[in-house]
């Protein structure tokens, strides 16, 4: 019976494997470009004194790439005009392209909390939703890869990854907030990671049915920017003043870095699942964060041993989360005497 098991075993080790060498490198180069998209973003709304605007111009800047990229592209006009055709016979429900305003969501917790709450204890929120999330989506089969059971593996892989990111922003997490106080700004965070999960998983579902990424990627940045145009022109009208805008043009590239991120991720949801993705860009920012505190430093930036360690055991939760069942049954029957 066990080298029955052991057989059976063989074929999903292999599947596995080619899964962590082709699908996990590249959603951690989509994670890479998280921290430095929010450098830039971040650097943007410092010198305009308003980031919400920053965030703006972020999605902005994305919808004009993605719509050049539509145009430009053979595909991407093909997709498109597939993607309105499927729209209105509703093979690709309405609903689908508001998943553009979670992306405006993110960006208004993002710019509204975490001044309150400290990027620390943000990042662990953030990456609890999106874990957690990330089973649940794979499991009700939302996104283009279908059905994904939540096995002991998959659990244990999230587990290990809200504690490695814990653990590798433990030493920013200074003072003892009022928990109370928090209570209401972790609950937004937390769901702004839960969505951002969905987002990604109905993105995937346009990219498969369409055969391309770029067209559900163009809706979702134009919704999100109309989202955040409102959002700022209510602002300017309640508190007014029109900021003066920075002339560096790096300052304003945050946006392809974007577009990279949401066409990356549409892709390797269809073949390496919802969760697994999430896991995978997980990693990436912690990289990314490393690499930045330690190649391009600002003030504060400190590489410290707990944040290279979480690093290293989130790479080890998604070995975790990426192994078959069959590894764990075969691992139960060993252990039996």
């Amino acid at each position: 019976m066990a080298s029955a098991v052991g057989t059976e075993a063989t074929p999903q080790l292999r599947s596995a494997a080619r899964v962590l060498v082709m699908g996990v490198p590249l959603a951690v180069a989509a994670g890479l470009t998280l921290p430095l998209q929010a450098r830039m973003n971040g650097e943007l709304g410092h010198r305009l004194q308003d980031p919400l605007l920053a965030g703006l111009f972020s999605f902005g800047g994305a919808a004009l790439v993605m719509a050049a990229a539509t145009l430009l592209i053979p595909s991407g006009r093909t997709a498109f005009v597939k993607l309105l055709a499927d729209t209105r016979k509703r093979s690709i429900p309405w609903y689908f392209h508001a998943a553009g305003l979670i992306g405006a969501y993110f960006i208004f917790a993002q710019t509204s909390f975490v001044a309150s709450v400290g990027i620390a204890i943000y990042t662990v929120a953030v990456v609890t939703g999106q874990t957690v999330s990330g089973l649940a989506v794979d499991r009700i089969g939302l996104g283009p890869g279908g059905k994904r059971a939540i096995t002991a593996l998959r659990v244990l892989g999230v587990i290990l990854t809200v504690c490695a990111v814990f653990w590798a922003v433990s030493p920013r997490i200074s003072g003892s907030p009022d928990p109370l106080a928090m209570l209401v700004p972790l609950a937004f965070v937390a769901l702004a990671g839960v969505l951002m999960t969905f987002q990604h998983a109905v993105n995937g579902r346009i990219a498969a049915q369409v055969r391309s990424p770029i067209p559900g990627t163009l809706i979702n940045y134009a919704v999100g920017s109309v989202a955040l145009a409102l959002i700022w022109f209510i602002k300017l009208v309640l508190i007014g003043g029109l900021p003066t805008l920075p002339t560096d043009p790096w300052l304003y590239l945050g946006c392809v870095l974007g577009c990279i991120n949401l066409v990356l991720s549409a892709l390797l949801i269809r073949r390496i699942g919802v969760l697994l993705t999430g896991l995978s860009m997980i990693a990436g920012q912690l990289i990314g964060a490393l690499l930045m505190d330690w190649l391009l430093p600002v003030a504060g930036s400190v590489v410290y041993p707990q944040t290279i360690f979480g690093t290293l055991l989130t790479l080890a939760a998604i070995v975790v989360a990426a192994l078959p069942v069959s590894v764990l049954q075969r691992f139960s029957r060993k252990l039996k005497p």
